[in-house]
């Protein structure tokens, strides 16, 4: 599958601080791929990269086969973005700022935007500064939308929006998105907005990625094991298992692994004659089995 997007041995630094070294990922084209990550693990710092914002200490980042810091006219073109804040220009109202933006991609195509401000039910002349948050996000979806952009990166897309906006974000963009076959890079901390969304998730924990799958892969293959035991000593140096933590004799543990293999290798570190409870997992739940919950 085509690559949109490829980042070679990224390494970054703020200060002395590493962010992540000789990160490696790619982006397929066609697909919406979410990057999960808790707070300070390098997500927006990634953007940032990618849109020529900031500088890698070493490694390179491509873009349709070009620098992402050297993008040509012709490329920028390629990418929509969304990012915290949204829409500026809060003088205008909502017909003013889509003739504003139109003026500036050849390939606009209004009727996205109006169909998502139909849906909206928003009058024509109400300005922006007049709208609520949620609001506002939608207009600033639409008038990414209505860009054509081949690939859309939307940071932290669902930031500020009650439920039902968020709701109304993930199933236009959803749609919109495979209608038009557009790749689509987007980060939430709304970890069930992400499970109605993504096709490829991308768990990035402190320094590194812990994998990039698609979701449906990964919540068919990882799941949470609860069995009764004294402690995790015994097993807590086993790489196949994620995260065990054990509380008041009940122990809990991730894996990749089926139940009869878990078994055995808890059998190899003398844990033997067990009942061992066997779950499905949300993708939050998911994500806070490979990350840890603190």
């Amino acid at each position: 599958m085509q690559a949109i997007v490829q980042c070679k041995n990224l390494t970054h630094y703020y200060g002395k601080r590493c962010i992540y070294e000789n990160l490696n990922f790619e982006i397929p084209k066609g697909r919406i791929l979410g990057l999960l990550g808790k707070n300070g693990t390098g997500k927006t710092t990634t953007i940032n990269i990618l849109n020529g914002y900031l500088k890698p200490r070493s490694g390179e980042c491509l873009m349709f086969g070009e620098n992402s810091a050297k993008l040509s006219p012709e490329t920028k073109q390629k990418v929509g973005l969304l990012i915290e804040g949204h829409v500026q220009y809060p003088f205008m109202n909502i017909a003013e700022i889509e003739k504003y933006y139109s003026a500036f991609y050849p390939k606009w195509k209004k009727e996205a935007y109006w169909d998502l401000m139909k849906l909206l039910k928003v009058d024509p002349k109400q300005k922006l500064s007049q709208m609520s948050c949620g609001q506002k996000s939608q207009v600033a979806l639409g008038l990414i939308l209505a860009q054509d952009a081949e690939l859309l990166i939307l940071d932290d897309f669902s930031m500020g929006l009650d439920p039902g906006y968020r709701v109304l974000f993930v199933d236009f963009l959803s749609e919109y998105a495979r209608a038009e076959e557009k790749t689509v890079f987007v980060t939430s901390h709304i970890i069930q907005d992400m499970e109605r969304l993504i096709d490829d998730c991308m768990i990035m924990d402190y320094g590194r990625i812990i994998l990039q799958m698609p979701v449906k892969d990964l919540l068919e293959n990882f799941r949470r094991y609860r069995f009764k035991s004294k402690g995790i000593s015994a097993f807590d140096h086993l790489k196949d298992l994620y995260h065990p933590v054990s509380i008041k004799g009940q122990t809990e543990v991730y894996s990749m692994l089926s139940k009869s293999e878990v078994a055995k290798l808890l059998s190899q570190s003398g844990i033997n004659d067990i009942e061992i409870k066997e779950e499905k997992l949300t993708l939050e739940e998911a994500f806070i089995g490979l990350t840890g919950k603190y």
